[in-house]
């Protein structure tokens, strides 16, 4: 399992999760965040001793891929989110060795655990 962690431009945000929607992932979660990368977007003042910081507004995307779709999924959410432009934002991908599911069981996260989540067959215990 492939954790790919999407930080976009507000405005592309609403056309990569229009993609993610028929995407083969398992799980995901929007925040809105405020940052900056190489472009420094920050004032400051030197004489006063005072840093005003100018976070820009931004929106992540943390989904979970199967390992063989995460490559595949990586690549749309770049083509979708890129405008070319300094800031358009980062993209990550992290392996995630166990998880907890349901906030119940713990344990190394399966394609056939995740498909017996889904369809209510694990056992429960």
């Amino acid at each position: 399992m492939q954790q790919i962690i999407a930080i976009v431009r507000p405005f592309v945000a609403e056309r990569v999760l229009e993609l993610l929607k028929d995407a083969p992932i398992e799980a995901l979660t929007v925040c809105e965040v405020k940052g900056f990368g190489r472009q420094k977007h920050y004032l400051e003042e030197y004489r006063g001793g005072d840093y005003a910081f100018a976070f820009l507004p931004k929106v992540e995307i943390t989904l979970w891929v199967e390992d063989l779709r995460a490559e595949e999924v990586m690549r749309l959410v770049v083509q979708q989110a890129r405008t070319g432009r300094m800031g358009d934002g980062k993209v990550f991908m992290v392996a995630s060795e166990a998880a907890v599911i349901d906030l119940g069981t713990t344990g190394t996260l399966t394609a056939d655990a995740a498909d017996a989540e889904r369809t209510g067959s694990a056992n429960e215990a």
